[in-house]
């Protein structure tokens, strides 16, 4: 079971960018997702979540209004659209996987998620 994320580059301060996360080995139905970000010299932390159908989504407060998370189940995609991006936001994203969820809720718990992908680095220039 692999999470492939894509679509990161450099941009400058106010630009947009799409990010795409496609799974592999398995379905992705009833599977909460995320998105995760690790800026320089910090720790991974978690930016969106969503649930199984997609009805409940999570943000982190520094996103909020900035940032929407869905998917496409029927292609085992997750994406992360973001707007209005800023220098505070450059990382590298990575999509996780919580396979244990046991509810159609978006879990903001970084400890409960049981895969990542291999990030994409987005860079934001001031």
């Amino acid at each position: 079971v692999q999470l492939q994320a894509s679509g990161g580059g450099l941009v400058h301060t106010g630009d947009s960018l799409k990010l795409s996360c496609v799974g592999s080995g398995r379905s992705f139905r009833r599977v909460a997702m995320a998105w995760f970000r690790q800026a320089p010299g910090k720790e991974r932390e978690i930016v969106a979540a969503i649930s199984w159908t997609g009805g409940s989504r999570w943000y982190v407060d520094s996103v909020k209004g900035r940032f929407t998370i869905s998917r496409d189940d029927a292609r085992n995609m997750v994406y992360l659209e973001m707007t209005s991006l800023k220098p505070e936001d450059t990382g590298v994203f990575s999509c996780a996987a919580d396979f244990d969820a046991w509810a159609d809720y978006a879990n903001e718990r970084p400890d409960e998620y049981d895969i990542w992908g291999q990030g994409t680095q987005v860079t934001v220039s001031s």
